[in-house]
């Protein structure tokens, strides 16, 4: 990968989505050891002042909570139908609205791209515009995972201009900083351990086609170098789940 100078270096957290998914049984530990690591995330976000914390439904009020305590202004972004996307429309509203409930700011909804890859397009854009419009309607940002991993490269240029349409055609131009494409869940299963997240060829795909759209990289991002690449590339976003890490790495820079 060929390394590029990000003129914010120091500034590198505020892109970041500090990112925690796992469950307890992902995890291979406890839910008591799973919630203190969720708390430390959270304690590390006031500390490192991260753009945003991405972590489960469940977690969302706890987290939204402890930022008012500690006066911070780390956005709190929780996922949607994650990590496979398949459910209706109407319960990807539910969970969204609950997770608006509770105070997120950012919604992360998996989108149904196993339904796009079958040719269900007039369904996928109908959730697409229904979901972003509950967001934004409530001032959240919404992201769209579209699960690069599964895609060919036709089918993340298609899906991506598919979200690019119809923000376009259902939302106003102010809308748009609000929404984003976003590469991966980081869950996905892939064959002969390939990657299955972000990749150089799959983000060059979704910022060519998603502008006036923002983009998100995540998935498998875990070095400062990384992060400074696809920040160079023009994504405004990055989720990771090595941010401690990242930002030690930052700070020595």
């Amino acid at each position: 990968m060929r390394f590029f100078y990000f003129s914010t270096m120091k500034n590198v957290n505020d892109f970041l989505d500090a990112t925690y998914l796992k469950t307890p049984e992902q995890a291979n530990i406890s839910k008591l050891e799973n919630d203190a690591l969720v708390e430390e995330l959270l304690q590390n976000a006031v500390k490192h002042k991260y753009k945003c914390v991405m972590i489960r439904p469940e977690y969302v009020a706890t987290a939204k909570q402890y930022f008012v305590k500690n006066k911070s202004k780390v956005l709190v972004g929780t996922v949607i139908d994650f990590p496979e996307g398949m459910a209706s429309l109407q319960e990807k509203l539910l969970q969204a609205q609950l997770a608006i409930d509770n105070g997120a700011d950012d919604l992360d909804f998996v989108i149904d791209y196993q339904a796009f890859k079958n040719g269900a397009f007039a369904l996928v854009q109908n959730q697409v515009k229904e979901c972003t419009q509950l967001g934004l309607q409530h001032h959240k940002t919404v992201k769209w995972i579209i699960e690069t991993a599964a895609l060919s490269n036709k089918e993340i240029i298609q899906i991506t201009a598919l979200i690019k349409n119809v923000v376009i055609r259902n939302f106003k131009e102010t809308d748009y900083g609000n929404v984003f494409v976003k590469s991966s869940t980081g869950f996905f299963k892939t064959a002969s351990d390939q990657s299955n997240g972000a990749t150089p060829n799959s983000i060059t795909l979704m910022l060519e086609n998603a502008t006036p759209l923002s983009v998100k990289a995540s998935g498998g991002i875990k070095t400062l170098e990384e992060v400074l690449f696809y920040l160079e590339m023009g994504v405004k976003r990055i989720g990771t789940s090595a941010q401690k890490e990242i930002i030690e790495d930052a700070l020595k820079s």
